[in-house]
């Protein structure tokens, strides 16, 4: 390992460790980093070994390489930078400490813009086809997950005053504090659209208060069972929603339908925000319906059967599943563990360290999906 402003001559890196690189200098252009750095107020003065925009890309490096040292990090970035063009020989690679004053100086700020402006961005948007192949296939709804997960971060006295002291049952307890993320995500896409984090002692029905303040009329939210509490708020915000029924609700047919499903009614909880309302029509799909194809009931406030067959929903909730992934894979995506402590020992830092996790699956996921989908498109052609 060279010493703190050493350039090192050896080639360094293999092609796809280049090659992740460049992935994050295209999904992230430079002039848009610039931008949303210079919108925060976090443009250096003066020329720098590490200037703002090579320390957010070294953020998003450290969230990619998540299993390397902060020095080897660097390097990566740095022969990945200029492999890719973008950057000039000779290499240097900076001490463990000042790429942690860079870090603190440049703040989580700049990546939460810099997130904003992707997940925004049309651009950002995968291309799916207009017209479904198939009559049957058409949703006349924009469809999203909601998924949380917990990331532990290091036990400082900062982090504790923020996220609160390990938590566990009775029985053994974590070592580390817990930070838990809730994410909204777009079915079509896989892409994260919205994201909240808090401490591990906010419950996900909480933070999903603070995602589905800005969704329209008619999107259709598929959610687990841990969002299920809150699903009378979004029935008052007129927002269609695919939940899986608890296994032993009674769900007595109230009417038939083709289908295979039918409607029944269940009671709004006295917390609801639609309280006074005593009881709503929900539709029941059972395993029946799909031909014994699931195990569970789903419950929907979908109600029309011939432009939304069983199937069809059945389908969506199936995918959810995928997309309940999507948060772990962020977590644990280049390592065998199955939950790994983030870095950072100072909540700025932790935040900094999520919302570049946060983009680098963005940027993998908008690659991935960068071409036209067979999937059926779940654009809103217009709310019933």
């Amino acid at each position: 390992m060279p010493r703190a402003g050493q350039g090192k001559a050896t080639p360094a890196g293999r092609l796809s460790d280049h090659i992740a690189v460049g992935l994050l200098v295209r999904a992230f252009p430079p002039k848009l980093v610039d931008r949303v750095i210079a919108d925060c107020g976090r443009t250096e003065q003066r020329s720098r070994l590490l200037p703002a925009r090579l320390v957010v890309y070294f953020v998003l490096a450290m969230c990619l390489f998540s299993a390397e040292s902060y020095c080897e990090v660097a390097r990566l970035v740095a022969h990945g930078m200029a492999w890719a063009g973008h950057a000039r020989e000779p290499l240097w690679v900076p001490t463990t400490a000042a790429i942690s004053r860079a870090r603190a100086k440049l703040g989580a700020e700049p990546l939460a813009a810099l997130f904003a402006a992707v997940s925004a961005s049309p651009a950002a948007v995968a291309s799916v086809p207009q017209q479904p192949r198939r009559p049957e296939d058409r949703v006349r709804w924009r469809a999203l997950g909601l998924d949380s997960t917990v990331f532990s971060v290091p036990d400082s006295d900062e982090n504790r005053e923020r996220y609160g002291i390990p938590v566990g049952d009775e029985h053994r307890s974590h070592a580390f504090p817990e930070v838990r993320v809730a994410a909204l995500t777009d079915w079509a896409t896989g892409t994260i659209a919205q994201v909240v984090f808090g401490s591990r002692a906010v419950t996900d029905s909480t933070l999903v208060d603070g995602l589905v303040t800005d969704l329209k009329r008619g999107d259709l939210l598929v959610v687990d069972d841990c969002f299920t509490d809150r699903w009378p708020t979004a029935c008052a915000m007129r927002l269609n929603l695919l939940w899986r029924a608890h296994p032993h609700a009674p769900l007595p047919v109230r009417k038939a339908l083709s289908d295979g499903s039918y409607l029944t009614d269940i009671a709004v909880p006295e917390s609801g925000a639609v309280r006074g309302t005593g009881r709503i029509t929900v539709r029941v799909i059972t395993a029946s319906a799909l031909g014994g194809a699931q195990s569970c009931r789903l419950l929907t406030t979908v109600l029309d059967h011939a432009t939304s067959p069983a199937r069809t929903l059945a389908a969506l909730y199936h995918e959810r599943g995928r997309l309940g992934q999507c948060l772990q894979e962020l977590g644990a995506h280049l390592t065998n563990e199955p939950r790994i402590v983030l870095r950072s020992r100072w909540p700025e830092g932790v935040e900094q360290e999520l919302w570049g996790y946060l983009l680098v699956h963005h940027a993998v996921r908008t690659s991935v999906h960068g071409v036209p989908s067979d999937a059926p498109s779940l654009r809103a052609t217009g709310a019933p």
